[in-house]
Parts: structure tokens; sequence; C-alpha cells
């Protein structure tokens, strides 16, 4: 059975924001999510959100504050409208946009914003770690002082055993991601960088190498939802629509999954998307994954069914991920290059993929891109939300 939801209206993505992730020391949290907020409604045309979905991972740790949301919308000028914050790790912003869509096929909501934000550098590393470490089981991994990069190192060593590769076979998610960053006006690091800086480059975590792992930042995204009969009579862009929407989950401890080299939920929430809008892998125009490590990029390739299993990196080899190429992905520069925005990771991926289908991705740009998947992911793979986005015809 498909979970596909019946709605008798398109529901479209109509305005976007977008500011620079890196570290931004004179901002609050508050102030980074307005940047955002600000120029999403500007970017279409000034209509007005009756709910506001906020999606963040560390406040509460980081910030000290809760009650997130209806603080932004309050300092956003929104003051009453039904503000709510949603948390998945790294799959915040994807669960904010599957819940705003949802409210909206419902009908009783018609207009919605959607805002990821994280704000991370005003913090000493042992606080930041521990705050990072609330994503994984706290009873059996994060009170024994496993991290997420410790995760993810056990995670690439047993790839590159089980499947014979070699010690260099993810380098070239890297070397993707930092090609495409160079011309992303958003990025933290715009710099590509060749095989030998990822050779020579110093251990995090063995086999986990500084350019396997994606740099913690600060950062927000914004998105303008809206129902096609409640739009303003002229649009400035192309309309994307939201064209299946999907989320699951699995065991958040790695050490309780059959087979820790499969992501289950990412796995089936795209194929869950893929059947709602029956399409097939060669539909698909561009993925934006989820490249918090490098091996997460091989295994969600995998996961959505682009490769066999412990084959995902051969396409990173073979040059299929790039702008050109037969799949690509992370097409700004992923949370390698671009920068990692913990809980907003979603929402900027979902703007970037809106500017890829509305032409409007400049050097980034892929050529002729009508339908976009993309996927993020909280924690080691323990939630995933996928979402398939369509360039409307004739828009």
């Amino acid at each position: 059975m498909v979970n596909k939801i019946k709605t008798l209206h398109d529901i479209l993505i109509v305005g976007i924001g977008i500011t620079p992730v890196g570290e931004h020391w004179e901002k609050s949290i508050r102030e980074l999510a307005l940047d955002a907020i600000t120029a999403a409604r500007s970017d279409a045309a000034g209509l007005k959100p009756q709910a506001l979905f906020v999606a963040n991972m560390l406040a509460p740790y980081l910030s000290g504050q809760t009650q997130l949301a209806a603080l932004l919308a309050d300092f956003a000028g929104l003051r009453g409208i039904e503000a709510v914050a949603l948390e998945a790790a790294g799959a915040s912003g994807g669960i904010a946009l599957r819940q705003a869509y949802l409210a909206l096929a419902s009908g009783l909501v018609d207009t919605a914003l959607i805002v990821g934000v994280e704000k991370v550098t005003d913090h000493a590393s042992a606080e930041l770690e521990a705050a990072l470490a609330t994503a994984s089981d706290a009873d059996h991994e994060a009170i024994h002082g496993t991290t997420s990069t410790a995760q993810a190192a056990l995670l690439m060593r047993r790839y590159l055993y089980e499947h014979n590769a070699p010690a260099d076979a993810l380098a070239y998610f890297s070397i993707n991601a930092h090609a495409n960053a160079a011309t992303n006006p958003n990025a933290m690091y715009r710099r590509a960088i060749r095989i030998e800086d990822y050779t020579h480059a110093p251990m995090v975590s063995e086999p986990v190498n500084l350019f396997d792992t994606a740099p913690l930042a600060d950062g927000a995204a914004a998105l303008i939802l809206a129902r096609d009969d409640r739009l303003p009579e002229t649009l400035p862009h192309p309309r994307v629509r939201i064209a299946a929407s999907a989320a699951a989950s699995t065991t958040v401890a790695l050490h309780d999954r059959t087979d820790p080299l499969k992501l289950s939920s990412a796995a089936e929430s795209a194929r869950l998307t893929m059947q709602q809008a029956g399409l097939t892998h060669d539909d698909i125009d561009l993925f934006e994954l989820h490249d918090q490590y490098s091996v997460y990029a091989a295994l969600s390739l995998e996961a959505a069914g682009f490769a066999k299993r412990g084959q995902g990196w051969r396409l990173a080899l073979d040059g299929a991920i790039s702008r050109d190429g037969r799949i690509p992905i992370c097409t700004f520069g992923g949370s390698k290059a671009r920068g990692d925005t913990g809980g907003a990771t979603g929402v900027y991926q979902l703007a970037e993929a809106t500017l890829q289908l509305q032409g409007r991705a400049g050097e980034n740009q892929i050529a002729n891109a009508k339908i976009a998947l993309v996927q993020c992911l909280g924690g080691a793979g323990a939630t995933a939300s996928t979402h398939i986005l369509e360039l409307v015809d004739g828009s």
C-alpha cells in the first residue's frame, strides 16, 4: 500500500531564504533566523504565513532556549500565529517540511513558513560534543563517550572492509562537494581540493579524516509553502511543487541494527516517495543527500537505490555524482563544504533543490533540472525524511 496523501491542490514552495553558513559571532539565533525569514517572505512576494514550523536541534543546550518557535514568530513580526519547533537531530529540517506539508494537505492551513536555524560557534568544543551526543542513544552510546564521529568511523571501517574498498574509496565525495561549494556564495569552504589533499589529510577518528567530516557551523534557511489556490496573483519565480513526502525511523543505537551498513529508514522513506510520485530512478535529475560524513553519502546512494550494496563509492569515483553526471549530489557543496548546520540542514537542502528547479542556481546549475530528490538523516540514520520536488509544467 502506498502512503499517498490525497489533496485537491498542489502544495508549492513559493519563497526561499538562505543565509551564508559560517561563524556568525555577531548574531544571535533569533537574528540569524530573521535574516532567512525576511529573505523568504520577500522571495514569496510578501506572502504572510498562517503557521510557523521551526527546525532546530541544539538551541536548548547551546542557546538555553526552548519555546524557539514562539520566540521567532514574535521576533519576525508574526505574533499570534501557530508556531511549533521540530527536533529530529540532523533530519529536523526535513521533518519540519513534512509537518508543514501535512498541515497544508489537510486543508486546515493555507500558507506556512519553515525555518531551520542552528547557532553553535559560540561554544567550546567539549560543550558542543556533549550537545551533539544527544542524537545518539543516551543510555547505551553517549554514556560511554561515543561521538557522532566515532559512529561514522565504525561504519566507514566496516564499509571499507566488507566491500574490499581502497582506503581512499570515499575521497571523491569530498572532492565533489568542495568543487560545488567553490561557486556557492553561501558556502563556508569555497575552495576545491584534489585527491592529494584528501590522502594527506590528518585523521580525526581513524579511518575518518578531516575531509570525511563536515564542519559544524551557524546558519539559517527558510521556505514559504502555499496551496496553489492561495497564491498571490503574480509570483516572481517558476513554481515548484512537493510531489511526494515521507519519513521513517529505525533504531537510534547502531548495535541494535541487524545490518549497520543498511540505512533502513533512508531506504523506506525513499521508496515511499518514489511510489507516491510514480517515478523511477531515471526520472531524478539531482539528489541532495545527507553527507555529514562521507560514508553516509555512499550509504544513502545505496539506500535510495541508485547503487547496489557496497557500490555507492564507485558512483563518486566514476564521476556520476558530479554536476554533469548521471545523478548529481550535493550540488551546492552539501554539509561537507557548504557547512553542517545541524537541524537546519534539511531546509538548506530543500532551498538549494528549489533553486536548481527554478533555474536560479547560477554557476551551480544542473542543466534541465525538473525533478529533485531531497533526503536528510537524524543521528546515524535513526530518522530519515525524504521529499521529491518537481517543477510545475508551464511555470
